[in-house]
């Protein structure tokens, strides 16, 4: 690869579209000038008009920007899709538009140059005024990570085969979330893959910099791009790739203690439920086990700093709130909830196999993010947890206390643990070292 790609990033899909064009852009060879417009679908076919100008097609429409740095506003986007803070705002974008129906509905993309893209990342998954060593590895791993979906991407397609992610018994449900599941583009813009937000916030020259300062670096592991992953916080030990995803083993993504010597494996053994118990139930030493908002406050937007525990948390459901709750996001119906029982723990705590047994039915569900999804109404910070069980009549417990670690699936670089390494003057080659085992730096473009 000798120069940066150009993505297709995944904003939104509505039926009517309102946005505005900040300065002229092309639609083929005609130009369509600045303004109010909106698009919409009307019996198969979109509708894009503003004051001056109209356009149908059933097809593809490419608004093309006459410079780089053109901008324009998509209105009402919904950011945080399923997750507690889910909210509409208004998003600016540099860059092109594309809009193609997509399921009875208009998809909007915006295609942008993959660097302009992280300096907007950076600065949407974290504060723009964070450490600069911060916000340098994680120009690296979004890079890196971004890169790699897009020749997985090629690799399935060349395959000519579909990529199964759920496998279905009567004794278990295991299912993973991946980026393969989008098909038009390269990459949606919220945090089912990475944060992107446009030019909407902030872009400090930091993280402008940032960007510039490691253009074209990558990790690399062998001869392949690193398929770096993050999370915001790994409650003290980075999990397996493969008890995330698919399965499959990456050397570069393994279990890794968040302290000092860097690098080293944990010293606990967490797949044993005996002492996955009492780590979970601790305040261990780690990185991440901080309550600094200077530091938080470097990774985390404002809509997460409403949620203040992040390294240990506690959650309870009555008897009543859980099996409704199961039975909403399961579609099963397991009757009154008896136990929660861990089947596999990986190496940071973290369930990947969680048995339900209700007086009606039971079953085992995984991996890690659908059983954060089946115990919540949104997702549950993460499946490294231990439950209590309270005022248990006629062995029915009435009440479930949830005590967990860590905010996310744990995997490659923990933000906060990276926050604080920055805070502590560890360089960025340092901080990706300590939570990508045996990968190095390269500069492909």
């Amino acid at each position: 690869m000798n120069k940066q790609p150009i993505l297709n990033v995944g904003i939104m899909k509505s039926t009517h579209i309102e946005f505005i064009l900040e300065t002229g852009y092309r639609v083929g060879t005609n130009m369509i000038p600045q303004g109010n417009y909106t698009i919409e679908l009307r019996k198969g076919k979109m509708i894009l008009q503003g004051q001056s100008f109209l356009t149908i097609s059933e097809e593809e429409i490419k608004l093309l920007p006459i410079f780089r740095t053109n901008s324009f506003v998509l209105k009402d986007v919904t950011i945080g899709i399923d997750f507690h803070w889910e909210q509409k705002e208004d998003q600016r974008f540099t860059g092109g538009i594309r809009f193609f129906i997509d399921q009875d509905a208009i998809q909007v993309i915006n295609t942008i140059h993959l660097e302009d893209y992280l300096k907007s990342v950076i600065s949407s998954e974290m504060s723009a005024t964070s450490s600069v060593e911060l916000l340098k590895a994680h120009a690296v791993i979004s890079r890196s990570w971004l890169i790699a979906q897009i020749n997985k991407k090629k690799e399935i397609a060349g395959r000519h085969s579909g990529f199964d992610s759920q496998t279905d018994t009567d004794l278990e449900h295991i299912r993973w979330y991946d980026r393969e599941d989008h098909h038009s583009f390269d990459v949606c813009a919220d945090d089912h893959c990475q944060r992107y937000h446009g030019i909407t916030k902030i872009i400090s020259s930091t993280a402008t910099g940032a960007v510039d300062d490691t253009i074209g670096e990558v990790l690399k592991s062998q001869q392949e791009i690193c398929d770096a992953r993050f999370s915001k916080c790994c409650g003290g030990v980075s999990e397996n790739f493969e008890n995330n995803w698919e399965p499959l083993h990456k050397s570069y993504l393994v279990a890794v203690a968040d302290k000092e010597p860097l690098g080293t494996s944990p010293n606990l053994n967490l797949t044993q439920e005996p002492l996955a118990r009492e780590w979970i139930l601790s305040s261990p030493k780690a990185f991440c086990n901080t309550t600094d908002e200077k530091i938080l406050s470097q990774v985390l937007p404002s809509f997460d700093q409403k949620t203040s525990d992040f390294f240990r948390w506690t959650i309870q459901y009555s008897q009543e709130e859980l099996s409704s709750l199961l039975k909403k996001k399961s579609g099963i119906d397991f009757g009154s909830i008896l136990r929660l029982e861990p089947v596999e723990r990986g190496p940071s705590g973290r369930i990947i196999r969680l048995r339900i047994v209700g007086n009606q039915h039971s079953l085992i569900v995984g991996k890690e993010l659908e059983i954060r999804k089946w115990l919540s109404d949104s997702h549950l910070y993460s499946s490294c947890f231990v439950v209590n069980y309270e005022e248990i009549e006629d062995g029915i417990p009435g009440k479930f206390i949830i005590r967990g670690a860590g905010w996310g699936h744990g995997s490659g670089l923990c933000q906060i643990g990276a926050a604080v390494m920055g805070e502590k003057g560890f360089t960025y080659d340092q901080i990706l070292k300590h939570y990508f085992q045996g990968a190095r730096l390269e500069r492909i473009y």
